[in-house]
């Protein structure tokens, strides 16, 4: 079987996917060839060599980037819908995949509370696969307010198709919005720990957090006021 395995149409095929993938995927596929022929035993697989890693540089999202997306939106029927995205996500950090999933009793308004469950059997995961919580600054709530007030008939808040639509061709993405929380946060001063808490980073590696630093709800809410308001 492997004497069937051409090498130049090997070679001519991984130059065809590089062409037609992104750097990162044509990665991924080199990977998964050179691991599929080395299990059938092909000599020359071992020489072929996936390209570099390209260099990772973070999109810069700001507070000017937010207003001049809120300006883009100004005459859309679906304003409020796009203020209480834009400021429930630039303020708590959550996951796009997250906010479609919340139901109205998940945020609350009162104390500023969103809660972020992980529950598959009414279709709310979290990629950790547990539930935590964030919080939202004054602006998000009365934003907030406003627009659930006027959500009649509907099932849950955020559509992910109807915003994704709206989206499209904006200044900036609904996921710009949990990077615009990430650097804030760090703009501010404030505890990378504790970010790491409220966006439901991986802790597998952070020794501190796996084994030493606990903060319950109230800590958690006290220092994000401390840091975004």
């Amino acid at each position: 079987m492997n004497r069937s395995i051409d090498e130049d149409k090997t070679l001519e095929h991984l130059k065809m996917l590089q062409g037609r993938y992104s750097p990162t995927s044509y990665r991924k596929r080199v990977y998964q060839i050179r691991k599929f022929l080395l299990f059938l035993k092909v000599d020359w697989a071992k020489d072929i060599g996936p390209p570099a890693e390209p260099e990772y540089i973070p999109k810069r999202v700001t507070s000017s980037m937010i207003y001049d997306t809120l300006s883009y939106f100004k005459n859309s029927r679906y304003i409020g819908l796009v203020k209480a995205i834009i400021f429930l996500g630039s303020s708590s950090g959550i996951r796009p995949e997250e906010i479609y999933q919340l139901d109205f009793k998940d945020i609350d308004i009162d104390n500023r509370i969103v809660y972020i469950n992980h529950n598959p059997s009414i279709g709310q995961s979290t990629k950790k696969k547990t539930s935590r919580v964030s919080f939202f600054n004054n602006e998000a709530r009365d934003v907030l307010k406003v627009y659930l007030d006027s959500c009649i008939g509907l099932s849950r808040p955020f559509n992910k198709r109807l915003i994704s639509k709206l989206f499209k061709d904006s200044p900036i993405r609904v996921k710009d919005l949990r990077k615009f929380f990430s650097q804030e946060w760090d703009r501010r001063g404030g505890p990378t720990s504790i970010k790491k808490i409220l966006m439901g980073h991986s802790t597998k590696k952070d020794v501190d957090l796996m084994h030493y630093n606990y903060q319950n709800e109230e800590d958690l809410k006290r220092i994000y006021d401390k840091t975004m308001s």
